[in-house]
């Protein structure tokens, strides 16, 4: 039988790419965004149905599993891939500003989940992945909200593996380094003579794709990671592997 699949951010980027895999292998993808025009634009390309919400809203958020549920009979994966970015010095961000980031970074995610547990249990279990970054792994200057909430993503995954291993739910987290996606555009139209230093920072020597990263995503939430629950699996480039500290050593 066909898997059910949501992505939320799915209307750009790594979630476009992660339903457009998700699609390949079979899933029917429900592409959830806010984007009224980019959205529908994923979901036909990808064969699936276009679900608008504001990841903002728990009561959307938790109309999304349930419609989707309804309509389709079942829920076999989740992907949380929603997620908004704020700039600025931890004295110089507004609270206004740090609680969008986690309103639609952290709190959805958490609300999708909540409402997902029942869905999956009854069908004997699922696969959820929720896309976190390198971010939640280290501090950045000047994302103060956004590695708050991704570091909290990468937890809650963990507490997530442990209280729903026996229901057969598994719960994994990606943690995505520099992929070429609009966001990252966007943050280096803020910077653009960094964008040079930060892909010579990556080991690999460029910036990730979108699809490898949904391909890490589909292998978390395929039968081949049956036995993959509560890790967290870094997509970077090599970017993470480093102390950061200039090399030592001439040639190296």
């Amino acid at each position: 039988m066909e898997r059910v699949a949501i992505v939320t951010g799915a209307a750009s980027g790594i979630g476009a790419a992660t339903a457009a895999a998700l699609a390949a292998e079979g899933a029917r993808v429900v592409v959830a965004d806010i984007d009224r025009e980019r959205g529908p634009r994923v979901a036909e390309e990808v064969g699936g149905t276009f679900h608008w919400v504001d990841v903002a809203d728990d009561a959307q958020v938790t109309r999304l599993i349930g419609d989707t549920a309804q309509a389709m009979g079942r829920l076999d994966v989740l992907v949380s891939g929603a997620f908004a970015t704020s700039f600025g010095s931890i004295e110089s961000l507004g609270l206004a500003e740090w609680s969008r980031t986690l309103d639609v970074t952290l709190t959805p995610l958490f609300t999708a989940l909540r409402a997902a547990i029942p869905v999956m249990r009854v069908r004997g279990g699922g696969a959820v992945v929720n896309v976190a970054s390198i971010s939640g792994l280290a501090g950045d200057r000047g994302l103060a909200a956004y590695n708050a909430a991704k570091a909290a993503v990468v937890n809650l995954t963990r507490t997530a593996a442990l209280e729903l291993g026996r229901a057969a739910i598994r719960v994994n987290a990606v943690c995505p380094g520099l992929i070429e996606t609009p966001a990252l555009e966007r943050a280096f139209s803020r910077l653009p003579e960094r964008q040079g230093a930060a892909r010579a920072a990556v080991p690999v020597g460029r910036f990730g794709r979108a699809d490898e990263v949904a391909s890490a995503i589909c292998f978390l939430a395929s039968d081949d990671a049956s036995y993959v629950t509560g890790t967290t699996l870094v997509v970077d480039g090599g970017l993470t592997a480093g102390t950061g500290i200039p090399d030592l050593v001439p040639g190296a």
